[in-house]
């Protein structure tokens, strides 16, 4: 549950008909102890006190647990840039947390901790939601990677962002990272947002026609007291409150770099498309919330082995890999002019080999028939995630 700064100045792009993005990355870890496995309910202030003094063009902030730790990458231009800015922030934060005798954890549920053992950061934001949300905030173990995408003028960032919602069932299943909470196996491959669920202003937003009517309502809950302002709206997908940004919130945390960059280039690419489309006057494609909700699901339960609603006319469901195939294929002219075709394309790569959901039970199950205990099967997913978070990140220069 993060209420943190959108990456650096994100900025729209200006003018009419201008198709250009800019792009920025919030990715909220876990620091872990790495005797233990188990999470750092009060670690040590040096690591912040460390990133914040290297975080360069980026930002690195404190989250709601003590245990976890959020970084934001500055503007991007390019997907290319987006994968840069995230080896320098995941970079930042593993030495930082190394030096002062942790690790960092890129996955969004940990397998094993309890969230009793948990303490909130003591900041006065935290201590209202606290009081006012009780178990259902002290519960939220979890982290997450917001996308934000800067385009348009404000209209035109809502309308794409209603019609970009049939398309985010897909964006999470590549994303899953989740399949356990407490020491146990959920049935889920994204559990993240079953507990993020128990709390209010989550999940798909209604469809939305212009700023002003987006306005209208986040006006209507101040006056009613049930928000400060639009960043309480904790919903998959929705404006930005400090940016005229459209920020992506269902993903969870990739536990590989190269699986966040992907996402972001599709992303992107279908941001490009839905606005490109909007300036030539086209229908946007629509599709009633409560189905997409079915396609959330189902995301949510099966990851990259969902089977989503088919949207043509014959009904039915669709392979989620055959649903990423015809999607890629219909945005390559659009991935292209954004340079990022090959990223977009690693869709197939994640849904064929699996997300990190996938790599987690792989490897627990592997370790229960081979004889370990589950405590100690769950002990070595902890350290496959601990490897994968560091891909990528050690060829890095200071």
């Amino acid at each position: 549950m993060s209420d943190g700064p959108a990456p650096g100045n994100v900025t729209a792009a200006a003018g009419k008909g201008d198709l250009s993005i800019t792009l920025g990355i919030e990715e909220e870890f876990f620091l872990v102890d790495p005797d233990s496995r188990d999470l750092l309910a009060d670690p040590d202030p040096g690591i912040f006190k460390t990133c914040d003094e290297n975080r360069g063009p980026h930002k690195v902030v404190r989250e709601f647990l003590r245990s976890q730790i959020e970084t934001n990458t500055r503007v991007c231009g390019s997907v290319a840039e987006v994968r840069t800015a995230l080896q320098e922030t995941r970079r930042i934060v593993i030495e930082a947390a190394e030096r002062h005798g942790a690790a960092v954890m890129a996955a969004s549920t940990h397998p094993f901790a309890i969230w009793r053992d948990q303490s909130p950061t003591p900041r006065d934001r935290y201590a209202r939601f606290a009081a006012t949300y009780q178990e259902a905030v002290r519960r939220a173990v979890v982290g997450g990677m917001h996308i934000h995408a800067g385009f348009g003028d404000a209209d035109t960032r809502i309308r794409v962002m209603t019609a970009i919602r049939r398309y985010l069932p897909l964006l999470h299943a590549l994303s899953t990272s989740s399949p356990f909470n407490a020491g146990h196996e959920t049935g889920f491959k994204s559990y993240r947002l079953t507990i993020i669920g128990n709390l209010p202003r989550t999940g798909m937003p209604g469809p939305l026609a212009s700023r002003a009517e987006y306005d209208r309502l986040v006006a209507e809950y101040q006056r009613m007291n049930f928000i400060e302002n639009g960043s309480e709206l904790w919903w998959d997908i929705r404006p930005s409150h400090a940016y005229p940004t459209v920020e992506m919130r269902i993903c969870d945390v990739c536990t590989r770099l190269e699986e966040a960059v992907g996402i972001a280039a599709l992303y992107a690419s279908l941001v490009r498309r839905l606005m490109r489309q909007d300036l030539e006057g086209a229908p946007l494609p629509g599709l009633f919330t409560e189905l997409i909700a079915e396609d959330r699901w189902m995301a949510q339960r099966y990851g990259v082995f969902a089977f989503l609603g088919d949207r043509t006319s014959g009904g039915g469901r669709v392979d989620i890999h055959d649903h990423t195939a015809e999607l890629v294929d219909e945005l390559a002219p659009d991935a292209r002019a954004l340079g990022c075709e090959a990223e977009m394309r690693h869709a197939l790569t994640i849904i064929r080999e699996g997300a990190g959901a996938d790599r987690q039970l792989d490897l627990y199950r592997l370790r229960r028939l081979e004889g370990d205990t589950g405590e100690e099967a769950l002990r070595h997913v902890v350290d496959l995630v601990l490897a994968e978070t560091r891909e990528g990140v050690e060829d890095v220069s200071n």
